[in-house]
């Protein structure tokens, strides 16, 4: 696996849902009159100015600001569902296609969860920008990367990765900053690159435990989580502290010299070490749970689905 860029991990919806960041405006409006918050209400007309100093009216007009921003969010999650469900209507049967015969995932879940598959990936692909760069842009393109993305975070509530808005495809190995080392992929505060000729390679080789558009995504979500801290998925964030603990003594171990089911770039650091579970977990879950069963165990409550099972997702409570 050739080099990528990522930030250090803090070590310590479906479409009925609204997305995180819209959800955090609204408790930050709520807490910005004291709601909430243990704050105290003061009538206008008891008190002009309160105790720091600040007039009312500009007091109210940030509120005022505060609900656009946050009516302005909903209507445009609400264009967005309505966009989603047209496209849906008139998509379904071609996205399903190219699913099926481009993504192993998909094509391994029960018939009830593929529309769920489907509906998440439109709705990740409507978020972002696609920007091509080399490589000419097809219709396949932004369907199979968003369902990349889909098939890492299909057992958790916030699954759009929020901060990203910008997905970069390229279409081979490229260069990135002063790195002598070609790159597949990387995710940096820009975004989430990835080249395509390696992208679809991957999947097309779907046993090798080597897939750049998971490995990247994995680093696009732990950057959401602990990084850019938008779009946090509350359960995910609480899980990873308890899936460290096993991972982090295997990682140790593999940086010894210890060899195991993982390829030995993920010795290269602990994001790596993350990075590299998630193309093997989903690549090769038989063997990675007979030969690492603590550990991939522990990414099953992580990120609640168990690839080597029919059903994948383990608790639909903790996705709705």
């Amino acid at each position: 696996m050739p080099q990528d860029s990522t930030y250090i991990l803090n070590e310590i919806a479906d479409t009925s849902q609204l997305p995180d960041s819209v959800r955090q405006a609204f408790r930050e409006a709520s807490q910005s009159t004291g709601h909430g918050s243990g704050g105290t209400i003061v009538h206008p007309y008891s008190q002009q100015v309160r105790d720091n100093g600040i007039p009312w009216g500009v007091i109210g007009l940030f509120l005022v600001a505060a609900c656009l921003f946050v009516l302005l969010k909903y209507w445009r999650y609400r264009f967005l569902v309505n966009k989603i469900s047209r496209i849906y209507e008139e998509k379904k049967q071609a996205y399903h296609d190219i699913l099926w015969g481009n993504n192993p995932y998909y094509k391994s879940l029960e018939t009830e969860n593929r529309d769920r598959f489907i509906r998440r990936t439109i709705f990740f692909m409507e978020t972002k920008e696609f920007k091509y760069i080399d490589i000419e842009e097809e219709e396949r393109i932004p369907l199979l990367i968003s369902a990349t993305a889909i098939q890492l975070t299909f057992g958790l509530k916030n699954y759009l990765l929020d901060y990203f808005k910008t997905i970069y495809v390229l279409k081979d190995n490229y260069r990135y900053g002063l790195s002598a080392v070609p790159f597949e992929g990387h995710v940096s505060d820009e975004g989430i690159y990835l080249s395509w000729n390696n992208f679809i390679r991957d999947y097309n080789d779907y046993a090798d435990g080597e897939n750049v558009g998971l490995h990247e995504m994995a680093h696009a979500l732990t950057y959401v989580n602990f990084t850019a801290q938008d779009g946090i998925d509350s359960s995910f964030r609480k899980k990873f502290y308890e899936f460290s603990p096993i991972a982090r003594p295997i990682f140790t171990r593999m940086q010894q010299g210890e060899s195991t089911l993982l390829d030995k770039y993920a010795a290269t650091s602990y994001e790596e070490f993350w990075a590299v579970c998630i193309e093997t977990f989903f690549e090769r879950p038989f063997p990675f749970r007979e030969k690492l069963p603590d550990l991939y165990f522990a990414l099953c409550r992580l990120l609640n689905q168990d690839p080597s099972t029919k059903g994948k997702i383990l608790s639909s409570s903790e996705t709705a």
